[in-house]
């Protein structure tokens, strides 16, 4: 899948009309079955089946909120069958829109940027189930998981459970990560693929609910590992190419510490400082091919790094400067391309600079609980995004070293490390506090 791209002047993209809001629309029973007949081809390949539980609780034409974990493109694919003839609007981001606007509204879709405060989500949210009877899909996690494992959720998902009062139905999927993970440059492998619809929470029980309580509950059905279900399942990936640029997840060398140097080709995974290679096996665990396997599980491999990140960050020795080319998203007809610049990350936040001086944004750690950063965007190469609901800028490193990962892990940790701040800036002034849960970013 590709995206629209025009070279622009940074000062002609900031002079654009902005995007005008628009509610969403309730998707017609035509293209309800075509969004359905569309996803036939991919299911077929992954002999996908699914199982309801509960489900009889909900009425047919009774809306709801389905919560979904988010592995690959194959999850839209999912909703679009298991939720069949239901009408439902996905949230989906922004960059989904460009160049085809007119349809993703036509099949009921909200458009909305990943990891940015937006206070119109959850009031088009509310839209679409009261005026328009639509069910709403949400993917909180956002962005794909890089591990396996379930990516950062945000505070404001009981705080959008209680806003919308409606049934919530989580859509757990099984095999869509082993499929195609992101990693993996889009090349898929031969998985089978299943979900489970299960009813998760009532109308009732979310209105006596409290929203740290909907979390907890929602965190307990999201937690999942995708390589131990692979591994207590013994399914194999017998393919040769496992591995392939697996170095975009595993950036840190466990033996010699070197960063950003890893790499993945085939079915091994090698450092070229300290030579040490390590072969991931058809059942996704990780070898040493001599010596000792520091870790044998992709997702501990993972947790450790981000334990190295937020070391230090406490001992203040992260930094990230990097060249980059920068793309601009400001509406849906397409990717604006603006120049080159540096992208600076500190235990102060991001800085973005370039355009011949004409550039300069800065974001602080307390703007969001994750990042948008992605492997392969588009086809276009690794990227890290920040910015706001009026202009998004698209970061693609131009060195060949591994940063999306690891900037999104410092990224985490540093909303994490910045919430004392955020309490004592809340006793300061109380009337943030009932706001705050309702604009961090959900997608």
């Amino acid at each position: 899948m590709k995206i629209k791209v025009k070279d622009m002047a940074y000062e002609d993209v900031l002079r654009l009309p902005k995007k005008a809001h628009k509610r969403p629309l309730k998707p017609s029973p035509f293209f309800r079955l075509v969004m359905r007949a569309a996803s036939v081809p991919d299911l077929l390949a992954t002999r996908f089946s699914f199982t309801k539980i509960g489900m009889e609780k909900l009425g047919r034409n009774e809306p709801c909120l389905v919560l979904m974990n988010h592995s690959s493109f194959i999850d839209l694919e999912i909703a679009a069958t298991v939720l069949f003839p239901r009408p439902f609007s996905i949230v989906c981001t922004t960059d989904g829109f460009v160049g085809k606007g007119w349809l993703m509204r036509l099949i009921g879709c909200i458009p909305t940027q990943k990891f940015v405060t937006d206070l119109s989500l959850i009031r088009d949210m509310q839209y679409a189930v009261r005026e328009r009877g639509n069910t709403v899909v949400l993917f909180p996690e956002a962005g794909y998981t890089f591990d396996g494992t379930t990516a950062a959720l945000p505070d404001s998902v009981g705080f959008c459970v209680k806003k919308l009062g409606v049934p919530v139905v989580m859509v757990q999927t099984y095999g869509a990560f082993l499929r195609d993970p992101l990693y993996n440059n889009l090349q898929k492998r031969k998985v089978k693929v299943s979900a489970e619809v299960r009813y998760l929470l009532s109308p009732e029980e979310v209105a006596t609910m409290r929203p740290d309580e909907i979390n907890a509950k929602v965190r307990d059905a999201f937690a999942f590992d995708n390589f131990r279900w692979q591994q207590e399942n013994e399914i194999r990936i017998t393919e040769p190419f496992r591995a392939d640029y697996l170095n975009r997840v595993l950036y840190k060398c466990p033996h010699c510490l070197a960063e950003g140097k890893m790499i993945g080709r085939g079915i091994t995974l090698h450092c070229p400082d300290c030579k040490k290679t390590y072969t991931l096996t058809e059942t996704g665990r990780m070898e040493a091919v001599d010596g000792q396997t520091e870790f044998s599980h992709i997702p501990d491999w993972y947790a450790w790094q981000r334990q190295c990140v937020r070391k230090d960050l406490e001992e203040g020795r992260y930094s990230l400067s990097v060249p980059v080319d920068i793309c601009m998203l400001v509406d849906t007809k397409c990717l604006y391309r603006v120049g080159e610049g540096t992208l600076t990350h500190t235990a102060e936040g991001f800085t973005l600079t370039g355009c011949d001086g004409k550039l300069h944004y800065s974001q602080k750690p307390a703007a969001s609980y994750s990042l948008n950063t992605d492997f392969y965007w588009y086809e276009l190469g690794d990227v890290i995004s920040i910015g706001t609901t009026d202009a998004l800028y698209y970061c693609f490193p131009k060195e060949g070293v591994d940063l999306a990962a690891k900037t999104r892990l410092a990224a985490e940790e540093l909303y994490k490390l910045s919430a004392p701040r955020r309490s004592r800036s809340r006793e300061i002034t109380p009337t943030s506090g009932s706001t705050e849960s309702s604009t961090e970013k959900m997608t």
